[in-house]
């Protein structure tokens, strides 16, 4: 063997010495400074890997944050006592195997078969198959010599299968969502898994709800899925002083769910109800029908869209608008006399009350809801002076609280799915025939009930027109408030209708109760004000009517102002709306008693 041939080889045999040296302190390095180091998407240390490997293991709580109604009540997050069956090579004996089926509601051989074949950790369904069984608590501590077979505490988000807080929203696994949020602050550690908010408050607040740590059952088992004796299962939290955190709302929990029940009392299949304060215009309370299951999403159906905040044709409750108006412009006076004899004579149009309603002011006609003379008030006003007044009043724009720069520079809404709706079609001339019909609320005007709520609550503010909250603070875990939404008011860039019309309007108000298309209120609990309104629109291709009611009380000292919309009914039916807010004036009244 020539020198040169052996120098070679001796490289060689160091190019390897030091591949294997270098090899080794990558090794070391990894065994010192990354054992104990996040290396995975969901934040997970090397040394935590390596004993999941050994584990099977179930999230009982990924750590959300709450949100509370506005006397810090929980509306999301219940405990529950549920059953998880764990995947083992040799299930447990018949006898136990048995003692299991009859807690569970099902045969030995059902159990059998479903334990058998796992390959994860089960949660128990109920029989429906939505949501887990719920047991005892006492039952965890009988049953805990069971291997394979546990009783465990699990967060359950939601309280109830059918509800109409779409405004609440929904959760679920959004990985293009999460992908999104990779290069920002604490988001690198989101596993793709994790469930994020994607409708509702959920989505509008996922950036505090996010926890930083949930908690897991693991069973700790052999390459074989044996239980390895000793061990056991574990429960592992992320223990923070601070998080999750709760968010605060400035819904009644018990207001809210009243009103839901009473929408089902009532056959009421769809439609909205609005309550907000009067004082500051946050929400009370807002329900939609119909009800939607926040636990089992049907995108197609559409149960969980908000129709509380969906514009919708307004009828005759838009005739507040054209009220204020006129007033403003100066083209009536309150006591200006008009001639109804039922028709309008063109257009089409005419008045609901065969025959007319004769000679009649312009304060009568507001309270008769006389659709004749507020076709020739459309037709006195300009499009643009009816445009201008609807945005004072907070109609044709989105009034929810918002800020542009809330946070790191991030907008919020409050409010999801909140529609701005409109008055006139954009890119339109629209003639006299076109303001006659926008006149009483038809055509293209279409406003949602969360704006016509708010309506009322910018009359009883003369003027000022707020921008209804659905959240008012975010505490910490230890109780520590993190952050406060304060008020807002949602000011229009045309500036605001006088305090001398917004009084005159409140006056008329009470005069469709007292003498006017409102009079059923008269045997509610409190002295009530308001409008009625009834809206032709198109239902599956079927004539339809939407029934109205917009209004406050009491009417000395208003509490809290209402919007109720009952929609597609038949023509010719009832006014269920009126009805429906008398009830729920009623339930409110019932509140502040027990307050």
């Amino acid at each position: 063997m020539t020198l040169l041939r052996k120098r070679r080889i001796f490289y060689i045999l160091i190019g390897f010495m030091l591949m294997l040296l270098i090899y080794a302190v990558r090794m070391v390095w990894i065994q010192i400074a990354s054992a104990n180091k996040a290396i995975s998407a969901s934040g997970m240390t090397m040394n935590e890997l390596a004993v999941r490997q050994r584990e099977e293991g179930i999230e009982l709580d990924p750590g959300r944050g709450q949100f509370l109604d506005r006397h810090g009540e929980p509306l999301t997050g219940k405990t529950v006592w549920v059953p998880v069956l764990f995947p083992l090579k040799h299930l447990p004996d018949t006898s136990q195997i048995h003692g299991v089926a009859d807690l569970l509601g099902v045969t030995a051989a059902e159990l059998e078969g479903k334990w058998s074949r796992l390959q994860y950790p089960f949660i128990w369904k109920s029989p429906e198959g939505q949501a887990p069984l719920v047991l005892a608590e006492h039952e965890a501590e009988r049953w805990s010599q069971v291997s394979g077979f546990r009783i465990l505490p699990y967060m359950q988000r939601y309280l109830e299968d059918k509800s109409g807080k779409q405004w609440l929203g929904y959760v679920s696994q959004r990985p293009d969502y999460i992908r999104s949020l990779y290069g920002q602050t604490n988001s690198r550690g989101l596993p793709l898994s994790l469930q994020v908010g994607a409708s509702g408050l959920e989505r509008t607040f996922d950036q505090f709800l996010r926890g930083v740590g949930s908690t897991r059952a693991a069973y700790t088992v052999d390459g074989q899925k044996r239980p390895i004796s000793g061990l056991g299962m574990r429960l592992t939290t992320a223990n923070d002083r601070y998080y999750p955190l709760s968010v605060r709302t400035t819904v009644d929990r018990t207001i809210q769910q009243h009103l839901e029940d009473l929408t089902e009392q009532m056959g009421i299949r769809e439609g909205a109800i609005v309550v907000l304060d009067a004082a500051q215009g946050d929400v009370v309370a807002m329900v939609s029908r119909p009800f939607f299951n926040p636990r089992q999403i049907d995108l197609e159906q559409g149960s969980w869209s908000n129709h509380a905040v969906k514009a919708a044709v307004p009828g005759s409750i838009f005739k507040t608008v054209i009220a204020a108006a006129a007033l403003e412009e100066g083209v009536a006076s309150p006591g200006e006399k008009f001639h109804c004899t039922g028709h309008y004579g063109k257009y089409g149009l005419s008045c609901w009350k065969e025959g007319g309603h004769g000679m009649i002011t312009l304060k009568e006609a507001f309270a008769q809801s006389c659709n004749i003379v507020f076709a020739e008030l459309g037709e006195r006003l300009t499009a643009d002076s009816i445009g201008r007044t609807a945005d004072k009043l907070g109609l044709g724009r989105m009034v929810g609280w918002q800020s542009p720069s809330f946070r790191e520079g991030l907008a919020l809404r409050q409010i999801d799915q909140e529609e701005a709706g409109v008055v006139f079609a954009k890119g339109g001339s629209p003639d006299g025939g076109t303001r006659a019909q926008t006149a009483l609320g038809q055509r293209d005007v279409l406003v949602s009930p969360l704006q016509a709520a708010n309506l009322v609550v910018t009359l009883l503010h003369d003027g000022k027109v707020a921008a209804p909250r659905l959240v008012q603070d975010i505490y910490f875990k230890n109780g520590v408030r993190m952050l406060e939404l304060p008020p807002q008011s949602a000011p229009s860039k045309y500036g605001a209708i006088s305090p001398a019309t917004a009084r005159i309007l409140r006056g008329w108000m009470k005069e469709v109760v007292s003498h006017g298309t409102g009079q059923a209120l008269q045997n509610a609990q409190w002295h009530l004000a308001g409008k009625s309104g009834t809206a032709q629109t198109v239902s599956a291709g079927r004539p339809a009517n939407h029934q109205w009611f917009i209004g406050y009380g009491p009417a000395k000292q208003p509490r809290y102002a209402v919007a109720v919309l009952v929609e597609n009914r038949s023509p010719g039916a009832p006014h269920q709306a009126t009805e429906l807010f008398r009830r729920v004036m009623d339930l409110l009244a019932a509140r502040i008693h027990e307050i």
